[in-house]
């Protein structure tokens, strides 16, 4: 399982690893009924403390992707709420490469959304003559 925090951007590691789980539940990389890492030992891989990583699964437990069993530890629900279409995860990979060239450019999030918006409002405009 590929996990990486990025330490530099905005966006709170426990979200980071959240929405990565997510996406490979979603993506079919973590299978229904396959157990997670436990806790204390993600922790100790990704450098992040337990509570990080223990507030990452309970949110997915929360949107019913996982199920923690106690002492047996964490699973993915056996169906997961999480099917995206072929051009949803394209989307939701194209969003994480913006996001992440926005944090390596020293941009915030107001300064990205603002490009993106501008860049959409562009596309969409027709196409103005000059007399």
């Amino acid at each position: 399982m590929r996990i990486w925090i990025d330490e530099s951007a905005r966006i709170p590691p426990y979200e980071q690893l959240r929405a990565q789980l997510r996406l490979m539940v979603s993506s079919g990389q973590l299978k229904p009924r396959e157990r997670l890492p436990p806790i204390r030992t993600l922790a100790q891989e990704l450098s992040l403390a337990p509570g990080t990583v223990a507030r990452a699964y309970r949110e997915l437990e929360w949107e019913g992707i996982v199920e923690g069993r106690g002492r047996a530890g964490t699973f993915v629900a056996n169906e997961p709420p999480v099917a995206f279409s072929v051009v949803e995860r394209q989307l939701a990979d194209a969003a994480e490469a913006f996001a992440a060239e926005a944090d390596r450019l020293g941009a915030g999030q107001q300064a990205a959304l603002l490009a993106l918006e501008t860049a959409f409002a562009t596309r969409s405009e027709p196409d103005l003559e000059l007399d």
